[in-house]
């Protein structure tokens, strides 16, 4: 199932959160090469798990760590303003309606349908919240995973060629896409917007704001 979790909330979750930060380090590390900093306990974090972000986290029928994302709205500091504006042309993405989804990380023992829940919980946080458009950069790999899920994004700039391409990509939410990404995650829309429900209620913050 899916859990949405603030940074501030993960304590109450200490299990689900240390599997994530490990398959984190394994992930992006010692995978991927990427040059991320492990703590001692092997956890990988980031200067951006200190400023509260929202997790994305699918949890296991054992409670433990099958992947998550994380979000950060975009009028704060963001990867893609601090690292990747020459992707972006040097335009400083920076609105209300857009977020950042950064850190797309599978267990080791990860399954498709895994990826496409959790791109389908964006899909919640993006109707939920009344985001128009996650940014977020990325690699050659993920290119084949998001088209398998059926969210695949736009391309806002990229560099390097073949495995060595990195990208800024723009996503969207609407009904064909949401439709697409819950049949590729086996989860139907009803038990996915309950899900979000359990976390932020039936009024979500933008629904209130409309109240």
């Amino acid at each position: 199932m899916i859990r949405y979790l603030y940074a501030d909330q993960l304590a109450a979750y200490p299990r689900l959160a240390a599997e994530m930060f490990r398959h984190r380090a394994q992930q992006f590390h010692h995978r991927q090469k990427w040059e991320v900093s492990v703590d001692a306990n092997g956890e990988e974090h980031d200067q951006y798990d200190a400023l509260n972000p929202l997790y994305v986290i699918w949890e296991t029928p054992g409670g433990g760590h099958g992947g998550s994302m994380r979000f950060l709205p975009t009028v704060g500091r963001t990867m893609v303003n601090d690292h990747f504006q020459h992707l972006t042309d040097g335009v400083h993405i920076a609105s209300p309606l857009i977020w950042e989804c950064s850190r797309f990380c599978l267990s080791p023992e990860g399954i498709p349908s895994v990826s496409a829940a959790l791109m389908q919980a964006g899909g919640e946080i993006m109707e939920g919240f009344g985001i128009a458009h996650f940014v977020g950069v990325f690699d050659a790999r993920m290119v084949r995973i998001y088209r398998m899920i059926g969210a695949a994004p736009i391309i806002v700039g990229a560099e390097g060629t073949g495995r060595d391409c990195i990208s800024v990509g723009l996503w969207e939410c609407n009904d064909v896409l949401k439709a697409r990404v819950a049949k590729s995650a086996g989860v139907s829309a009803e038990l996915s917007r309950h899900w979000f429900e359990r976390a932020f209620g039936r009024k979500t913050a933008l629904q209130k704001r409309r109240a």
